[in-house]
């Protein structure tokens, strides 16, 4: 744990405290958004907010997959299983996201009436293919959710269904793009969104420059001239994305800097891009929640691969459903407010009962103050 360790040191932190607070300039405010839920964990985690000056505030952004997944695409699933009588395999965080008439997918499992979907937990796509083989008299769907990072072993998947001709083996693809996501933020309100708070610079993700590299943030910087700093997960890759954001800003730059070279290259991994290439392709649109409907954010399975698209295989059809009103994870997952802002925070919504998607997965921003800073920022 040698390594892990050496990210998390409490002297080095200090030491980069100090450089943070050196660099944040008198008079000046600063408000950088994290474009990741792994990032914002961290934050709250390891108590950074605590560590840096008054005039550097963080913002959280769209970066949890589970959060941007608006409830009709839920809905979808369900409707497979109840409806259509499939086995639906999914990753853990994705049962608890509250969808229509008060279900999810853990409830919908559970038992609805007399109805009681088969619903399945799985660690990987490989799991979901062991089940199609197993059951050949079963239709299997793996819903597939998650930005970039989780893209390509869903195509593998794919690809290999087809070559072991895996007729019962179908994906409910709601895989969705990073930069799509910060455009929004950066375009709003011209976009027709409430104005999101003026954001200086951005912590890019990790998990997923390491698929795409950091080549493809390139536009925030040229066109709408801001810095982007690519960061590790541990509490010090955080903090020393942070002190060259300001010094970026500082100086007058707006450039794409790698934090994270240990692990991301400028062109990123090309063969998980050519997989997802020969799989996928755009969504002309697809609703995000907090974000509305979004041109070119999202992939679908190409026609080369139809019989293993389960929107076209069951004849779906996706039906946008709003939030809960007394819910704030859009304005949360925008920046717009805290976690704390919301009125259900912490009272009828906590992990045990998530109201809203941001509850749900540790990566959401109120499951994260939830359990890391829920008794702080009072006022």
């Amino acid at each position: 744990m040698k390594y892990i360790d050496e990210f998390r040191d409490g002297a080095l932190a200090q030491t980069l405290a100090g450089k943070i607070a050196a660099a944040a300039a008198d008079g000046r405010r600063y408000s950088l958004m994290e474009f990741c839920g792994g990032h914002t964990h961290a934050i709250s985690r390891f108590g950074l907010a605590d560590l840096l000056p008054e005039n550097v505030r963080m913002v959280h952004g769209p970066g949890c997959p589970v959060c941007v997944l608006p409830i009709g695409r839920i809905d979808m699933a369900i409707e497979l299983a109840l409806e259509h009588g499939v086995i639906l395999c999914t990753y853990g965080d994705t049962l608890r996201v509250p969808a229509s008439a008060g279900l999810s997918l853990m409830k919908a499992r559970a038992g609805v009436g007399e109805r009681r979907a088969d619903i399945r937990m799985v660690y990987s796509t490989l799991d979901a293919l062991q089940i199609a083989r197993e059951q050949p008299q079963r239709e299997v769907v793996f819903f597939a959710i998650g930005f970039e990072t989780t893209t390509p072993p869903t195509a593998l998947a794919i690809q290999q269904a087809q070559r072991e001709q895996l007729a019962n083996f179908s994906v409910l693809c709601c895989h969705v793009l990073t930069p799509a996501a910060i455009r929004s933020i950066l375009d709003s309100p011209a976009a027709g969104q409430p104005a999101a708070p003026s954001i200086d610079g951005i912590v890019g993700p990790a998990h997923v420059s390491t698929v795409i590299g950091t080549r493809p943030y390139e536009f925030v910087s040229t066109q709408y001239r801001k810095p982007v700093v690519i960061a590790g997960f541990e509490p010090l890759d955080v903090m020393q994305a942070i002190l060259m954001l300001l010094r970026q800003l500082n100086e007058g730059r707006a450039e794409v800097e790698n934090e994270f070279a240990r692990a991301v290259s400028r062109e990123g991994n090309l063969k998980a891009q050519q997989r997802m290439a020969e799989v996928f392709e755009l969504r002309p649109e697809f609703e995000w929640r907090g974000l509305s409907l979004l041109a070119d954010s999202a992939l679908r399975i190409r026609p080369e691969y139809a019989g293993f698209d389960a929107e076209r295989r069951f004849r779906l059809e996706y039906r946008a459903v709003p939030d809960n009103k007394a819910c704030e994870c859009g304005a949360i997952l925008r920046g717009l407010k805290r976690p704390q802002d919301c009125r259900i925070f912490g009272s009828v919504c906590t992990p045990q009962n998530p109201v809203g998607a941001c509850m749900v997965s540790s990566e959401g921003a109120c499951a994260a103050h939830y359990s890391y800073g829920r008794y702080r920022d009072k006022d």
